[in-house]
């Protein structure tokens, strides 16, 4: 592993955790809209990582060197429907539907997105100062 390799996977962390608080973010923009059928209804969601392997891998190397958002897909999860005949959004037999975000489980993830994005900095921090301090000692 060379001596910069450390900061280009804390770089793709950091990339990776941003998307994935944006994505949180939208979900929790969107939880309070409303639409008249099923079809229509914001869905959550949800990043997908990967791995990002080494082209020298198979040389002896080490085979991770990143991460990546490879996807970003929406929830499978069915929209909630609730009853409000009285609500200008409701369809023919009074429902309206909900998107399906859950508040504890999106805030869950911010709070782990936002964690692993201080602790990729703090790793590349660190990095940068043993990296000085080696080039301090050839001196």
């Amino acid at each position: 592993m060379a001596l910069f390799d450390v900061l280009d996977i804390a770089g793709s962390s950091l990339s990776a955790q941003s998307v994935r608080l944006n994505v949180s973010a939208s979900n929790l923009a969107n939880a309070d809209t409303v639409s008249s059928s099923s079809g229509e209804t914001y869905r959550a969601r949800l990043p997908i990582f990967e791995t990002v392997l080494s082209e020298a891998a198979g040389r002896g190397a080490v085979p991770a060197t990143g991460v990546r958002v490879a996807d970003i897909v929406e929830s499978h999860a069915p929209a909630q429907r609730e009853y409000q005949p009285d609500h200008p959004n409701a369809d023919s037999e009074g429902y309206i539907y909900r998107p399906n975000v859950n508040l504890v489980e999106e805030m869950a993830n911010m709070m782990s997105a936002a964690r692993s994005y201080q602790t990729n900095v703090e790793v590349a921090n660190a990095s940068k100062q043993m990296l000085l301090r080696t080039l301090a000692l050839g001196q």
